[in-house]
């Protein structure tokens, strides 16, 4: 029998089946960051600050998302990073784990530090930084139509989110500040914009890399240890943030790969054609836009129960067809980034 404090004993539920390890509660998983390969990584992170002359240092704990909340010093990162077998739930879930390698994990936890940060030393209410990011003040919206091509900001987390808001401008570029070996002076060298605020921000760390905090906070909002919901209605809910529940918006583009005429009613069914190939379409989606996998495969759960609404089939061959399909949920996959945009209440 394994000891009390044994990571054995604290996640007892780590061989059940998905089914009912679903209807455990959060506050119930006993799950921790200490030695986890996220606290790991939150080492890593400590040395970078380090190494950058900063002498802040975010607290943080587990919740069930990345987010700093408004005038905190530390922040939350999501639970599932906290065991393997929850990272794998959260995979068999969502087709995605995010911050689930080191590479996405740090990008993640420089950026979540640059919120917290910002708060330490009321950065966002000098007058300069306001001139090189704008008002922190400017609501966030729901949605927005990010410019892939735009050199005015800096790219680290997916979908261009520095031009989602003023804060996550700043957050990004301290992000990319932080990695080490300077890599930024090179690879924005052609990018005089976003080169500028990065020498901003290298200018500011110097003036307050060896300060105290003008402010600390410890409160630890929505810690997984006091949130009663089960697995099953957390995932519930965020499947239901991604959602996409407009199916007629596929009609168009789906008449155009596929036939509704009778006279192909012997030929594959386009909701199997999309079903068998499903994991590929997501998979080269996934690679094509950097969404997150979820999203694409709401979007083509959507074009297959509409295929099927219609009674469509195949009308050309099946390998033109499926490159095509590939084209169309890209676009649909685009226009949902644009319509429902994840908010990340930072």
């Amino acid at each position: 029998m394994p000891a009390r404090d044994s990571p054995a004993a604290q996640t007892p539920w780590v061989r059940e089946s998905d089914d009912r390890l679903l209807d455990i509660r959060l506050c119930d998983l006993g799950v921790g960051i200490e030695g986890t390969a996220l606290a790991a990584r939150i080492a890593s992170l400590h040395d970078e600050l380090a190494r950058a002359g900063l002498r802040f240092r975010p607290y943080i704990w587990l919740s069930t998302d990345w987010f700093t909340p408004d005038g905190h010093t530390g922040f939350a990162v999501p639970f599932y990073l906290a065991h393997p077998r929850l990272a794998h739930l959260e995979r068999r879930q969502m087709y995605a784990v995010e911050g689930g390698n080191h590479d996405d994990c740090m990008k993640l936890l420089r950026h979540e530090t640059a919120h917290a940060l910002d708060n330490a030393y009321r950065l966002h209410w000098r007058k300069r930084w306001r001139e090189h990011f704008g008002k922190a003040s400017d609501p966030y919206r729901w949605s927005y139509v990010p410019d892939p091509e735009s050199r005015e900001h800096v790219l680290n987390i997916d979908h261009w989110y520095a031009q989602s808001h003023p804060v996550e401008d700043f957050a990004e570029t301290f992000a990319v500040w932080l990695r080490p070996g300077e890599r930024w002076r090179a690879q924005y060298a052609e990018w005089p914009a976003a080169l500028k605020k990065l020498w901003f921000v290298d200018e500011l760390m110097e003036e307050v890399g060896a300060k105290p905090a003008r402010m600390r906070t410890r409160a630890r909002p929505d810690a997984i240890g006091k949130l009663k919901m089960t697995l099953r209605e957390y995932y519930e809910e965020k499947k239901a943030f991604y959602g996409d529940v407009d199916r007629s918006v596929y009609d168009r583009e789906l008449l155009q790969l596929f036939s509704n005429d009778p006279a192909f009613a012997r030929r594959r069914a386009a909701a199997a054609v999309l079903r068998e190939w499903r994991r590929e379409l997501r998979s080269r989606v996934a690679n094509w836009t950097g969404q997150y996998p979820f999203v694409i495969d709401e979007v083509l759960q959507g074009m297959i129960l509409r295929a099927r609404e219609l009674n469509l089939r195949l009308y050309y061959s099946e390998r033109e067809t499926v490159q095509d399909a590939a084209i169309v949920l890209t676009m649909h996959t685009m226009r949902h980034i644009r319509g429902t945009f994840r908010e990340y209440h930072r």
